[in-house]
């Protein structure tokens, strides 16, 4: 599929290396990015988002490359998406839609499936009125006299019971993970999450330290769904638990913080954080600040955490270990790849699984805020932006 990428600066961070991550995110969605349209503005257009002019100068290149779909490095309401694809008669996309749509092609569990289709039904509820406006008004005439509701009250209503059916499969999940990790609390196994920006290099760590077989590839969101091993460390501190997490990334859709919460609360129970960075990324700065910006949001900034530079083979960095002023590990440096410094962070969880405190379930309990929730519907909050970015 022959996409357009648009990006527009309004001057708040680095828009070069947010236009490089679009392009990333359309390939994974397998679109194949052909232009690339930026501008400046200080605000949004209330009707096109890019102005009248730059829409034209979109359309002339839709016609001129032949292209199917016009993909926005903004989230777009749904007037400004209905307008927009009235003007260039081609199907637009917004940042939201196509994470969403990368996430419904990604997700290979039950669960992950299910809290997928949930942030795509939310999102959606917002839209119905594109599909419909030829039907907003009551059924009626010859054979069509209706139950007086309009097609677009008929779909919300049916959305609205698919959301209620997909959040009560969702919860009982959720009381399955709850046994799970009394489980672990009864045992006192110790709980690592790695978490990071997506393409950081999760997975690959997460099968170097576990040998899982986790399903790795050189794209955006490759891992959706939660994956935990047993990993023994030493006879000192015997085994902990690891998990693989979903991967953040700057803008990151309300919709699916919500719907994900399955997935994001064993992050939010863990004991340590490995929060992986990609040390031959020129914005990991910005990008560690993207995640704790998320990993606050979602109530899991308080958890111990270890900063993870990965890829060390491709940034010139020699595998090593750094320590804060009190003396606890702050960095590890290794090349999940190769193998280099595995070692060195097998010994900082060993040494951080030995000095944590322990804790019953119950307590675990106390210091969880779940998200909140409204009508059955979860009620995102909207993620803090890194003033950098």
């Amino acid at each position: 599929m022959r996409a357009a990428l648009v990006g527009i600066d309004f001057g708040a961070g680095d828009f070069e290396a947010s236009i490089e991550e679009l392009s990333l995110l359309a390939r994974s969605a397998g679109a194949e990015p052909i232009t690339t349209i930026t501008g400046k503005r200080s605000a949004p257009d209330a009707a096109l988002f890019v102005g009248s002019g730059k829409a034209d100068e979109i359309g002339h290149a839709c016609a001129d490359d032949k292209l199917d779909i016009v993909i926005f490095n903004h989230a777009l309401s749904p007037a400004q998406q209905r307008n927009l694809e009235k003007r260039l008669q081609v199907r637009v996309l917004d940042r939201t839609s196509l994470i969403l749509d990368i996430f419904a092609q990604r997700a290979q569990s039950h669960e992950g499936k299910l809290q997928v289709e949930l942030a795509q039904l939310q999102h959606l509820s917002t839209r119905l009125i594109r599909g419909w406006t030829h039907l907003e008004r009551q059924k009626g005439g010859i054979g069509l006299r209706g139950p007086g509701e309009t097609q677009l009250e008929t779909d919300r209503r049916l959305i609205g019971e698919r959301v209620k059916m997909l959040r009560t499969r969702l919860a009982k999940l959720r009381k399955q993970h709850e046994t799970q990790r009394r489980s672990r609390g009864r045992t006192g196994t110790f709980s690592v999450s790695l978490v990071g920006y997506t393409n950081a290099g999760k997975s690959t760590l997460f099968n170097a330290l576990t040998k899982a077989g986790v399903y790795v590839a050189n794209q955006l969101f490759a891992t959706l769904d939660t994956t935990s091993r047993r990993v023994y460390l030493n006879e000192e501190a015997g085994s902990v638990v690891m998990s693989d997490t979903v991967g953040f990334v700057r803008e990151l859709p309300h919709q699916l913080v919500a719907a994900f919460r399955a997935t994001l609360e064993e992050t939010i129970r863990a004991d340590l954080l490995l929060h992986v960075v990609d040390a031959s990324s020129p914005v990991r700065n910005e990008q560690i600040e993207q995640v704790n910006a998320v990993l606050h949001e979602i109530g899991a900034d308080h958890i111990p955490q270890i900063l993870v530079w990965n890829k060390i083979d491709a940034a010139a960095h020699e595998p090593a270990v750094e320590r804060d002023q009190d003396g606890r590990i702050g960095r590890v440096f290794l090349s999940a790849r190769t193998g280099a410094g595995l070692d060195l962070l097998r010994d900082a969880i060993s040494e951080a699984a030995l000095s944590a405190p322990k804790e019953n379930p119950e307590q675990q309990d106390q210091r969880f805020t779940p998200f909140p929730e409204e009508d059955g519907f979860p009620v995102p909050t909207p993620l803090s932006r890194a003033g950098s970015e």
